[in-house]
């Protein structure tokens, strides 16, 4: 599954019709309640290996810590600029280390236009690697 934060405009879900996993807002996990950033790690590990994805990069990168059942990717994207997270969500599922699930769990990551950085379960350094075009 593939969780989604802060990234509700029916325009940019659309945008990912590509993506062949079921594609679903973190709020159905609680559904009518107020889930806090600090909730969303907790609520992730229930699930059967989600990627999450968020705008809210200050709440998230370098403050959540991996987990090997689950993925954060953090995009630094203002509202302006949401139509672009379609595309680089494509582009960092083509970047090694992250096609697959089983290779994105226990990551967490910031895309940019040209780079991903991250780190992992086990790797407490951030790596930096070119964002597949």
């Amino acid at each position: 599954m593939f969780w989604t934060k802060n990234i509700a405009r029916q325009s940019v879900l659309a945008g990912l019709q590509w993506y062949e996993g079921k594609v679903v807002s973190v709020k159905t996990l609680r559904p009518n309640t107020v889930i806090k950033d600090e909730a969303i790690s907790s609520l992730l590990s229930k699930q059967k290996h989600p990627t999450f994805v968020t705008t809210d990069v200050d709440g998230f990168w370098r403050k959540a810590k991996p987990h090997p059942r689950f993925c954060i990717v953090c995009l630094p994207l203002p509202d302006y600029r949401l139509h672009e997270l379609p595309s680089l969500l494509r582009r960092l599922f083509r970047t090694e280390g992250f096609r697959t699930k089983r290779e994105r769990m226990g990551k967490v990551a910031l895309v940019t236009e040209t780079t991903v950085r991250f780190y992992a379960v086990g790797q407490p350094s951030i790596t930096e690697i070119p964002l597949a075009k």
